[in-house]
């Protein structure tokens, strides 16, 4: 069973996307008006979850002690993960859009509110609608964007979308940590606040291509997505290299000894250089020369870095394996959702967009706290090669999927 468009339904013209002139080669336009109002539009949802990221944990702990921070975090987390599971469905009802604006608004507004009360209870509260919000704006908000952009440029457009929300994240968690430090926590929130609700203007500007008048198939459910093998196995390997994502973020700082903390910092840095220049090469090869040959090569160079990371007492092996990790990693990054995306239907993006971002989250979340038990019984070299070795799990359905005919997906 094949888990591509429909052949033969009509699907709704996209908006300024003219088709690629097959004579002279021409490719269609990239950033059109509508894609330009959506990164507008994703760049405030960015600034508003990044900034406060750090910073409520903070708050909470200045006031309930470490406790409190973890259930602020893990509240969020918790949240986020339950909302991309139904956000399809209200896609699905209520169309993409609509869907997107109320994303932005339980980001947002809450925010507003969070130093009204110092309570644990509060905080862990507004956390938890925040991260229903953050779940619906990255779940329509992806399908939305990936819509908007041509199918001729799908992996080049879908890289440019890693780098505009890339760099709010690079820029707001440093920065909400430094204003709160500087003006106290209650402007941070309310700059996170009106930064998410500033964009919803913007989204009354963008199309919505699930109205049902002119929706050209009914879409598919997470269920039934997890189900099929064409999108199952880029979400198997996918979640490998997140999770491995995940502990190279959480434990690097402690693994690396103190003297050379100033490593951590170039480490991580470069890690995410490398991801951002990979995702945008492995963007544009995979719209020249297909994506499904980028999977194998993008897992094993993550897991490579990860084992090159493991004695994390050389700064050369850290600083060269978490370069080697990032640069399988964006490969992964960019090479798996593109797949996905190709394999379904426009009225199932949706859908797509959930299972990758579950991945993503799960495997970041599950990495993480697997990785701390293992590592209190192994030391932090053993535990990073051991991560290494089962990422190579992932290599099964990473081969599978290579070896199976496009028609039989």
């Amino acid at each position: 069973m094949t888990t591509g468009q429909t052949s033969g339904s009509p699907t709704p013209p996209r908006p300024n996307c003219p088709p690629a002139d097959a004579t002279s080669g021409r490719r269609p336009p990239l950033l059109t008006r509508p894609l330009v109002l959506r990164f507008v539009s994703m760049v405030g949802a960015s600034l508003s979850f990044f900034l406060l990221l750090s910073v409520v944990p903070a708050y909470a702990a200045e006031r309930g002690g470490g406790g409190a921070a973890g259930l602020a975090t893990g509240s969020l987390m918790l949240a986020t993960v339950l909302g991309e599971l139904v956000t399809p469905r209200l896609m699905n009802r209520f169309g993409y859009r609509p869907t997107l604006m109320a994303g932005l608004l339980l980001l947002g507004a809450p925010a507003l509110v969070l130093t009204v009360s110092g309570d644990t209870a509060w905080v862990v509260a507004v956390c938890f609608v925040r991260g229903l919000g953050f779940a619906l704006t990255i779940v329509a908000g992806g399908a939305v964007t990936a819509w908007l952009i041509p199918d001729q440029r799908r992996g080049e457009g879908l890289a440019l979308v890693g780098l505009v929300s890339g760099v709010p994240s690079l820029v707001a968690l440093p920065l909400g940590l430094w204003l709160a430090e500087h003006l106290g926590f209650g402007p941070v929130a309310v700059a996170g606040g009106l930064a998410a609700l500033a964009a919803i203007p913007l989204v009354t500007g963008l199309p919505d291509p699930t109205s049902r008048a002119d929706r050209p198939d009914e879409p598919m459910g997470v269920v039934r997505g997890l189900r099929t093998a064409a999108l199952l196995r880029p979400v198997v390997v996918f979640a490998a290299t997140a999770t491995a994502a995940g502990i190279i973020v959480t434990f690097l700082p402690l693994a690396v000894p103190t003297a050379s903390a100033g490593v951590v910092a170039v480490a991580l840095f470069t890690q995410t250089a490398a991801s951002t220049a990979t995702r945008w090469l492995a963007g544009r090869h995979g719209d020249r020369h297909g994506s499904d040959r980028l999977v194998l090569p993008g897992l094993l160079l993550s897991a490579a870095g990860v084992l090159v990371v493991a004695p994390t007492a050389n700064p050369v092996a850290v600083v060269a394996g978490t370069a080697l990790f990032g640069a399988g990693f964006g490969i992964t990054q960019n090479a798996t959702l593109t797949l996905m995306y190709a394999r379904a239907s426009t009225a199932s993006y949706g859908t797509v967009s959930a299972l990758w971002n579950l991945a993503y989250d799960a495997g970041m979340g599950v990495g993480a706290a697997g990785f701390g038990a293992t590592a209190d019984l192994t030391g932090y070299p053993w535990a990073f090669a051991l991560t290494a070795l089962l990422m190579l799990v992932a290599v099964a359905p990473a081969l599978w999927d290579r070896r199976t005919p496009a028609g039989s997906r």
